[in-house]
């Protein structure tokens, strides 16, 4: 009996490895499939083929006189071509946020004294977001000028640094 269980253990551990493979490659696959398919749908040209595609439907009416059937050809495409379009969209705008939102943690923990708590804020309640919206709000109306500030003195280092690099090129040029 014991050993009938090994052996169902053994065998479980194997589907359940198979079924994390598969399911992984079905992944990887289903995301190159999606970025491959909004970078062509997303292309001058998907856009042109379009636009021809509806004209030769337009200019086609008058020979089908305009029925029913001829109708519903465009109206099936449209809506499945639409409906199919929305998943790989989602998959790429999902894709492409979490990738942002990494990026955004790694500046902020390599930022001194920025606030990391706010590194997964995307995880916060909708109440808790509000919350966090309403304190940078209070922190805008205390010092308006606290943005204009910053601008300006970045702008002024940037002048200083571009001046003396100049100055510097100029020196090294004379010698």
């Amino acid at each position: 009996m014991q050993e009938l269980g090994k052996c169902f253990s053994k065998s479980l551990t194997r589907y359940k490895q198979f079924i994390f493979i598969r399911r992984g490659a079905l992944n990887e696959a289903f995301r190159k499939f999606a970025n491959k398919t909004s970078d062509a749908m997303g292309s001058p040209w998907a856009f042109i083929a379009a636009v021809v595609l509806i004209l030769v439907w337009a200019i086609s009416g008058p020979m089908f006189g305009f029925s029913e059937v001829w109708q519903l050809v465009i109206n099936t495409g449209t809506t499945i071509i639409t409906f199919l379009m929305v998943f790989l969209i989602q998959n790429t705008q999902n894709r492409d946020a979490k990738a942002m939102h990494l990026k955004l943690d790694e500046l902020l923990r390599g930022v001194e004294g920025a606030r990391t708590s706010m590194v997964d804020l995307e995880d916060l309640s909708d109440e808790d977001l509000k919350k966090l919206q309403d304190e940078f709000q209070r922190l805008r109306e205390r010092s308006p000028n606290l943005v204009d500030d910053d601008l300006e003195r970045i702008d002024s280092e940037l002048h200083e640094r571009v001046a003396r690099e100049k100055d510097e090129g100029l020196a090294k040029a004379k010698k």
